[in-house]
């Protein structure tokens, strides 16, 4: 009877310890991880070389260009652009010239003859009381079919009889002709009171007071990149490129007197003075260098 009962126990404990070692273990979840289309956008080499920008929300080719120095038509060409104001956000554009070119036009002082053709007054852009919101935003591709004659300006230049003497020191001074920028020889752009001096935060530039009409001259030789009215804020502006760092813009100008392409000389008139896109009769002006704004007061001699 003892021995039958050890050979009960023995049984069970045995069939105990087959069925533990048949137990299925329950095994973890294993989740797959992708690398997100963000951290890959991040990883473009695109997003940390100067050569390359990445389209935000409100920009414009014109201001892009701008920005950085250039011609928005180099920019069409660089990015095979075949549309250049259907731009989209975070699409990335060159904004440096491809394999290291200067790019854009040579501006080496060119001897310029007076300019002769005289066309009919344009009527006078009436002042805006109003906000600069009012002004319409602008378009490159309204920009395009105004420039289809050959990139002439929409501001049709004034008559002789309304254009101010050039100032005297201005028919006196040589063009630059050296390459480096710290040789180009700079004058002040118009006579008149300064109103608003450079501040980065405020104000990219310095304000010139003056009277409607008054003569804007270039404050260096150069080549004209831009003239037109398509950056609001800004009124009928013309933009003269220097050398390959360096630009300087006018803004607000009754008319211009020049036309994209064309070289001009140091005191050469480029435009009159006024108040399109302005609260007053004056000239905005700018000096560039890189695409950034400078304090114009460290190129213009003392006055």
């Amino acid at each position: 009877m003892i021995k039958k009962s050890k050979l009960f126990l023995c049984g069970i404990t045995l069939a105990a310890l087959l069925s533990g070692c048949g137990t299925t273990g329950v095994q973890a979840p294993v989740v797959e991880r992708h690398p997100s289309a963000s951290s890959a956008a991040a990883s473009d080499p695109r997003d940390r070389d100067p050569a390359y920008y990445t389209v935000k929300r409100g920009d414009t080719l014109l201001r892009i260009a701008l920005e950085h120095g250039q011609n928005y038509r180099d920019l069409v060409a660089w990015n095979d652009l075949s549309n250049p104001n259907d731009i989209k956000v975070d699409q990335v554009l060159r904004v440096l010239p491809p394999n290291g070119d200067a790019g854009g036009a040579q501006t080496s002082a060119i001897v310029m003859p007076p300019v002769t053709e005289i066309k009919p007054a344009a009527p006078v852009v009436p002042k805006k009381t109003g906000p600069r919101g009012e002004k319409r935003a602008y378009s490159d591709a309204t920009l395009a079919e105004l420039r289809a004659d050959g990139g002439a300006s929409d501001v049709k230049p004034a008559p002789a009889a309304a254009v101010a003497a050039v100032p005297a020191a201005a028919a006196a001074a040589p063009a630059a002709s050296a390459p480096g920028d710290e040789k180009i020889s700079w004058m002040w752009p118009s006579e008149g009171k300064v109103i608003g001096t450079f501040d980065e935060g405020k104000n990219k530039g310095v304000d010139i007071a003056g009277k409607a009409g008054q003569q804007v001259v270039a404050a260096g030789a150069g080549k004209v990149m831009y003239a037109g009215s398509g950056i609001r804020g800004y009124g009928n502006l013309v933009i003269v490129k220097h050398s390959n760092s360096l630009l300087s813009a006018y803004a607000h100008n009754r008319s211009i007197l020049v036309k994209e392409g064309q070289n001009v000389n140091k005191g050469q008139a480029i435009a009159e003075m006024g108040d399109s896109d302005a609260d007053r009769v004056k000239l905005h002006f700018e000096i560039r260098q890189q695409g950034k704004p400078v304090d114009p007061s460290k190129f213009l001699p003392n006055r």
